[in-house]
């Protein structure tokens, strides 16, 4: 029996307003791919889909997308027209997702002088399968009983409930259990007529519910010498709108969930980091994100979850979560993350110098006082001053950083490292934690924050000890430490998150400058996660040679703060390539492969298409360009751009403390802005 494989959705198109996705073929069929379908949350509705109209299939012209949640397919209808060499008949069929389900409009239109009189036909396949069933390549299993009633029919699978409605519809089953909707119908010459038909879901176990309405952020209007940066950021916040969601248990926070189509839930992790990216568009969507994530804050110790006190959530899931054969079953709120805890004080930070009101924050001390508690009393598990992470359970996730894949951290002869592991960003993501929080606590007169100064400068000299390795092109840190605390040696895009933190001395910072924009590591379409010149590295490996936009983006911010304009360019160029040859919906990763070898970027073929950090990306390469730093607390926003091919550029719509401002940066890099209380500093 052949072994099942995980499905590839590189080619296939998808709509979707989280929570609801519908995944087809070009055409708008279902069926041929095993991602195919309707799914609501982490379940399958439909498997299969077919429209036929006069018994026949249409071919295809054109597929259309009208956004994130809409997209149309018109076909030609041949076997309905005349013989004149010009095609007089065809359809046009519209898919629209909302929060709670589908709609389709399938529209026939004729230029020919006589009525049509035909039929359309659609067969639904129902289905009630997990999304890490199907993510998994193994076969649905699930063939729930269909009951049919005067245009509508139904279905039900534990606590789902589905429903299909098709106003002017014959509904019945075929043999094969399929549900068939069946109209007769009449084009009138020069005319056009339609049917419709919808699937709807409810699931009263659901954890997480859809967001109706406008999103919360601010949509920037950008004119610049190259339009690529343009595009991508409305490409991206199109996305996003779609991606919203809340929690059932709190309907008013909104956060965004991490991708489509395998991870439509909240993810600590990955929500913080696109919510830290969109910050120059509005807080909003931070400060719900800070909230939800500290109603999920961890207050005892449970090894089955990885619950610890003040610790930060990694996923949210209605039930366990198994891979098959990896051994990992992951129950419905999982804390295996090292580095959400610290993170979450970086966002909270972040969103402070943006605006986020004092009044906002000041809630949220209680939980900024326990995870900086957690990363002294449970992330530096060994008293080393260093942050290290291990599975205690035996079923959960063995490396618990962003690259959480099996074969994440490895020596450079692409020998495995053995855990407890300490990661290198993890440690700058706790010195920017700790540095950062004890400026929230002496702005708000709590106590702890010199003791926090002295805890983050003990880590910085541990790290400056333990980390760096020696080597004959300049000195790199380690991408971690191992048990044994030996540093293992293999070059990675690990290095790019040190930068901006505060972690690094100048020295230090020019050394891992220069690594990232070395052709081991910079593809030409952004960052490797792993250098070339390494035992391990694959283009396709997931995290160990391909690209992943957010980790460029990150890498891109710290070059930008730390003064590396050049660099920050280099890579800035590289994703501007990527998203041209992504049609400016970037997805979570793309191959290794060197610009210099293919003129468009190879897909990951599993990869998430549209992810939230992705997309969020965008923005965040856009603040990187203009060079933005934030701090509402005096009052003042500091523009540093860097002299680039995106220059001239002018962008309205930015947000800072509750106020709209328009930055405009000439060809020279010198920089003008709309607003008050505003700075601006051309680049050097």
């Amino acid at each position: 029996m052949p072994q099942p494989l995980q499905p590839l959705i590189h080619r296939e198109t998808v709509v979707l307003r989280a929570p609801v996705q519908a995944w087809s073929a070009t055409d708008g069929g279902m069926g041929e791919s095993p991602i195919h379908g309707y799914y609501f949350s982490d379940s399958r509705l439909v498997s299969r889909s077919r429209v036929l109209v006069g018994d026949l299939p249409g071919e295809l012209l054109s597929t259309v997308p009208a956004g994130a949640h809409t997209v149309s397919f018109v076909a030609l209808q041949r076997h309905l027209d005349d013989h004149q060499p010009d095609p007089r008949v065809r359809s046009t069929q519209t898919r629209t997702v909302g929060t709670t389900g589908v709609a389709e409009r399938l529209v026939i239109s004729s230029n020919l002088d006589v009525d049509i009189e035909t039929t359309v036909e659609v067969v639904l396949a129902a289905d009630a399968a997990a999304m890490d069933h199907i993510k998994s390549g193994l076969p649905s299993t699930s063939t729930p009983e269909i009951s049919t009633g005067e245009a509508a029919a139904g279905w039900s699978s534990g606590s789902l409930d589905v429903s299909v409605s098709a106003p002017g519809a014959a509904v019945s089953l075929l043999t094969t259990g399929e549900l068939r909707l069946h109209w007769a119908v009449r084009v009138p010459a020069r005319g056009e007529t339609s049917v419709e038909w919808r699937i709807a879901a409810d699931d009263s176990r659901a954890v997480v519910r859809g967001v109706e309405g406008a999103p919360s952020w601010s949509v920037p209007a950008i004119t610049a010498a190259d339009d690529r940066l343009a595009r991508w950021v409305a490409a991206a916040l199109d996305d996003l709108a779609a991606l919203r969601l809340t929690t059932s248990a709190d309907t008013d926070q909104e956060f965004l969930a991490a991708g489509a189509p395998w991870f439509f839930t909240l993810f600590g992790r990955d929500s913080i980091w696109a919510a830290r990216m969109m910050l120059p568009l509005g807080t909003a969507l931070a400060g719900g994100t800070l909230r939800v994530l500290a109603g999920l804050q961890g207050v005892t110790s449970v090894a089955d979850t990885a619950e610890q006190p003040g610790k930060i959530m990694h996923e949210l899931r209605r039930d366990a979560l198994e891979i098959p054969g990896e051994g990992v079953h992951l129950p419905p709120l999982y804390f295996g993350t090292v580095d959400a805890t610290p993170l979450w004080v970086c966002l909270l930070h972040d969103a402070w110098r943006w605006g986020l009101p004092d009044d906002e924050v000041r809630a949220l001390l209680p939980n900024l006082t326990a995870a900086l508690a957690w990363m002294r009393d449970y992330g530096d598990a060994d008293g080393d001053g260093l942050l290290e992470y291990t599975d205690e359970s035996g079923h959960g996730l063995s490396n618990q950083g962003w690259k959480d894949s099996g074969d994440s951290v490895q020596w450079r002869d692409g020998r495995l490292a053995d855990g407890p592991i300490a990661l290198c960003e993890v440690q700058a993501y706790a010195y920017e934690a700790a540095t950062h929080g004890a400026d929230l606590l002496d702005h708000f007169g709590e106590p702890g924050g010199a003791e926090w100064r002295d805890w983050a400068g003990a880590l910085r000299a541990r790290f400056a000890s333990a980390f760096w390795i020696d080597a004959p092109d300049g000195a790199y840190p380690a991408i971690a430490l191992d048990a044994q605390k030996r540093p293992v040696d293999t070059v990675t895009s690990n290095l790019g998150h040190l930068l901006g933190t505060g972690l690094l001395t100048r020295e230090e910072s020019v050394l891992v400058a220069r690594r990232l924009v070395s052709p081991e590591l910079s593809s030409g379409f952004g960052l490797r996660t792993m250098s070339t010149d390494s035992g391990g590295y694959w283009p396709m490996s997931y995290h160990g040679g391909s690209v992943w936009t957010h980790d460029t983006a990150i890498a891109i911010a710290g070059l930008s703060r730390d003064g590396f304009a050049d660099e920050s360019a280099q890579l800035t160029a590289g994703l501007l390539a990527a998203a041209a040859g992504f049609d400016y919906r970037m997805p979570e990763l793309h191959s290794g492969d060197s610009a210099a070898a293919t003129s468009v970027p190879i897909p990951y073929p599993a990869a998430c298409r549209p992810q939230a950090w992705s997309a969020a990306a965008a923005v965040s390469v856009l603040g990187s360009v203009l060079g933005l730093v934030a701090d509402a607390p005096s009052g003042e926003l500091d523009v540093r751009p860097a002299a680039s091919g995106l220059a001239p550029i002018t962008v309205s719509g930015l947000m800072f403390d509750g106020q709209r401002l328009g930055v405009a940066v000439d060809a020279a890099g010198a920089a003008t802005v709309e607003g008050a209380r505003l700075t601006a500093s051309a680049a050097e």
